[in-house]
């Protein structure tokens, strides 16, 4: 063989190697990589999972004016198979957990964790209030949503607890064709800076045996409260806390708190309560177990100041109403949160968000199956499907915040199953 012969051939092979290079398929974090603005870590993450992933997206603070500054968006995904369903979990806050959430477990499916702007490792450098509200958000999820698509093509499903709940139902109102099916829990639905359903329900919940004993604690609470408050000063100084408003204030709320927290979590039976009677130091500890003065604290609120300033501006909050307990508090008004921005003025509410959503909801909405527990106190809000739209509502007896469809009797479950076979057109194995 000449020397002409041996390069071709050598030339040849060359080519042949490089040929077989360029059509070798590529690995997942390849396929990441090549993501406009992403910047992609390989982590390890649950277990449940074949790969794991941490991602952040640069996002415009503004999608509408891109020269007003960006962010990094923290964002989590676990890789099961590109043929399964992908499961997105909206966070409402930041990201709490790196583990597969029940309907990634009941779907077998991919799980992405996308963390709300403005929380945590989400946070712009400055803070600039203007930019945080549900129109954003949503373009943030829609715009992460749409650079996965192009690597997984089968169904999509978004979900999210409580605020993630929320966040949920807000990006499918400005994206209803990103996903396929989505699944709010608990998801409260204000149509009011401070809805009073809040206080219809905590007058009708449970049993009337029940909400007496709670008022009576709280009345109990009020009337010793002068041998409380040297209890919460010592408390408050070795948990290092601090209130905005005054101790005395922050004992007020934490007492005006203890019956939404109680119906909230369902974490306390009504034969746990302290009798009237009772001493002040068992008040006070049975105060702190089921609502906490860690609530008002100014250093615990600073992580959550993008969720109040929502609330007040936005999505609306709650109450605690004052005049049951008047005669031992001298507040003229109910008392809301504004004093989270203690030295702020007070925020305007704008009702119009909400109401948009609201009528969405009862009119083009479908394809979202709404998750609630009965005696949760955010219930006192929740979606209410009165309309022609092709979404469906569970809610569980007696359940509270913490229900999941796990939660729920046999045959509830089974019909929650059913729905999400229909409407993603999949068998849900092991169910």
């Amino acid at each position: 063989m000449n020397k002409l012969t041996t390069k071709f051939y050598s030339l040849l092979f060359v080519i042949s190697i490089g040929f077989a290079a360029c059509t070798q398929p590529l690995s997942l974090e390849q396929k990441l990589i090549q993501l406009p603005n992403v910047t992609v870590q390989k982590i390890t993450g649950d277990t449940t999972f074949s790969e794991y992933f941490e991602i952040y997206f640069t996002q415009p603070l503004d999608h509408e004016n891109p020269d007003a500054g960006t962010f990094k968006q923290r964002v989590l995904l676990g890789h099961q198979a590109y043929d399964k369903p992908m499961v997105v979990e909206l966070q409402g806050y930041n990201i709490w957990t790196e583990k597969a959430g029940e309907l990634s477990k009941l779907l077998h499916a991919n799980q992405l964790i996308i963390e709300h702007r403005y929380f945590k490792n989400s946070m712009p450098d400055s803070i600039d209030w203007q930019y945080l509200n549900i129109k954003q958000a949503a373009a943030d999820q829609h715009k992460i949503i749409q650079a996965l698509k192009k690597i997984y093509k089968s169904k999509w499903l978004t979900t999210g607890i409580s605020k993630g709940g929320q966040t949920t139902i807000y990006h499918r109102f400005f994206y209803p064709n990103d996903v396929d099916v989505s699944v709010p829990y608990v998801a409260p639905h204000n149509l009011a800076r401070e809805d009073k359903r809040i206080h219809q329900h905590l007058a009708s919940v449970g049993s009337k045996e029940c909400r007496d004993k709670i008022y009576q604690f709280q009345l109990a609470c009020f009337k010793n409260k002068k041998e409380i408050l040297p209890l919460a000063k010592v408390f408050a100084e070795n948990k290092g806390y601090s209130f905005s408003m005054g101790l005395e204030k922050a004992l007020d709320l934490s007492i005006l708190e203890y019956s939404f927290a109680f119906w909230q979590w369902g974490n306390t039976k009504c034969e746990d309560i302290p009798s009237s009677d009772a001493t002040s130091q068992d008040l006070f500890n049975h105060l702190l177990r089921v609502s906490g003065m860690d609530f008002f604290d100014e250093n615990s609120l600073k992580p959550g100041l993008a969720f109040y300033h929502q609330a007040l501006t936005e999505i609306g909050m709650y109450s605690y109403e004052v005049e049951p307990f008047r005669p031992y508090i001298k507040y003229k008004k109910d008392l809301c949160f504004d004093h989270v921005f203690p030295n702020e003025p007070i925020r305007k509410f704008n009702p119009e968000s909400m109401q948009k959503v609201n009528h969405w909801l009862q009119t083009d909405a479908e394809k979202m199956l709404f998750i609630y527990g009965e005696w949760d106190t955010w219930s006192a809000t929740a979606v209410d499907l009165k309309g022609k739209n092709k979404c469906k509502k569970f809610v569980n007896p007696e359940g509270a915040h913490r229900t999941r469809i796990k939660s729920f009797p046999p045959d509830m479950k089974n019909e929650i199953i059913k729905t999400l076979e229909e409407w993603l057109e999949i068998r849900i194995e092991n169910s």
